[in-house]
């Protein structure tokens, strides 16, 4: 989607875009200017804000943007075009990258420190060139190269040994190296301000599209991913596929895609009707009743009917049927649905007749 060439047809086409850029559809050095504009302070950012299900409004994002001309050759044409580049970042990523990022060097200091021990079944290290190869392959390990400081030290300690066996007395060295360790508070700080950038770029006027509209819109994005693993994963479990005929591994495919789509548009009614009403619906989530969602999964809808059952006793003149009887949530999906209870009721009545 961010390839020039995608770009530059869809913006000759009279259409719009928006979509991340990776670093290899920016310039060079242009990632780092811009994030330089904002450390002096020639840039003021945007705060983004989204309402919470509390109804407080929380900020999600901050940014701003620049425009940058851009031009490509389509069908042996030259196209020009204005991208306006927006420099966004993302609160909930670089609070999460910085705690990873902070635990990294953390554990990484506590493995280097930890050479300096010595005890039982423990060996200290004699030689600088090992140690030194253990604490490379620690900070490489956790990424951490440029964030820490390391100084290593030889240290010999004389041990005299006394005579024994006709070898005479002698001064013996001990050898051993230790290692000393700090974090650069200073390239650490610099790490944890990159974190949770991103660059989007869109064709779209500001107009009709504000930053912080564009923020909210590609986060509110349809996931084709999303079907596609509910399709390979649970709970449709195309793979693995254990069915060795073609035909046979076609008609499964079909029937699950059919099942794809149920739950597909099991989810989006739902969704939508609670969207409309403005309403939430609980006691979907176990363990935890009162947990309100105005967003539904089409799983959690379909997991909320597992516990009814149909049992029919048939006697030598009689036929007995009985169906568990709907609780409240289980009529209120119904309702949000749009079935009608006689959809269920009449399991019973008409059991030998399909739904």
């Amino acid at each position: 989607m961010a390839s020039r060439e995608t770009r530059a047809l869809i913006a000759t086409s009279g259409d719009f875009y928006l979509c991340p850029l990776p670093q290899v559809q920016l310039a060079e050095g242009e990632l780092a200017a811009a994030l330089e504009a904002v450390w002096r302070g020639e840039r003021t950012l945007i705060p983004v804000f989204r309402e919470r299900p509390d109804g407080k409004s929380a900020l999600i994002a901050e940014g701003y943007e620049y425009s940058v001309p851009m031009s490509r050759e389509v069908d042996g044409e030259v196209q020009s075009w204005t991208e306006r580049r927006l420099m966004v970042r993302s609160v909930r990523h670089a609070q999460a990258a910085e705690a990873a990022l902070r635990a990294c060097v953390a554990k990484a200091m506590a493995q280097i420190e930890a050479l300096n021990q010595q005890g039982r079944g423990k060996k200290r290290v004699e030689e600088v060139s090992a140690l030194r190869q253990a604490v490379v392959a620690i900070v490489q390990r956790y990424g951490v190269e440029n964030l820490v400081w390391f100084r290593l030290t030889q240290h010999a300690t004389p041990r005299p040994v006394r005579a024994y066996r006709g070898r005479p007395a002698r001064i013996e060295e001990e050898r051993h190296a230790t290692v000393e360790v700090c974090v650069d508070t200073v390239a650490l700080e610099a790490a944890v301000q990159r974190l949770g950038w991103h660059v989007y770029g869109t064709n779209q006027p500001v107009a009709s599209l504000s930053l912080a509209q564009a923020v909210l819109a590609y986060r509110s994005e349809y996931l084709v991913e999303r079907s596609l693993g509910r399709l390979k994963g649970r709970p449709l479990s195309l793979t693995p596929m254990y069915v060795q005929r073609d035909d046979h591994a076609t008609g499964l495919i079909r029937l699950l895609s059919i099942a794809l789509r149920v739950l597909t548009l099991l989810e989006f009614v739902g969704r939508r009707q609670l969207a409309a009403a403005g309403a939430k619906l609980a006691g979907l989530y176990a363990g935890n009743p009162r947990r309100e969602t105005a967003r539904p999964t089409a799983e959690r809808l379909l997991e909320a009917f597992r516990d009814i059952t149909l049992t029919i006793s048939e006697g030598p003149e009689q036929t007995t049927r009985h169906l568990t009887t709907l609780r409240p949530l289980q009529q209120r999906i119904l309702e949000i649905l749009g079935f009608s209870s006689a959809l269920y009721t009449r399991l019973c009545t008409v059991s030998a007749e399909p739904p």
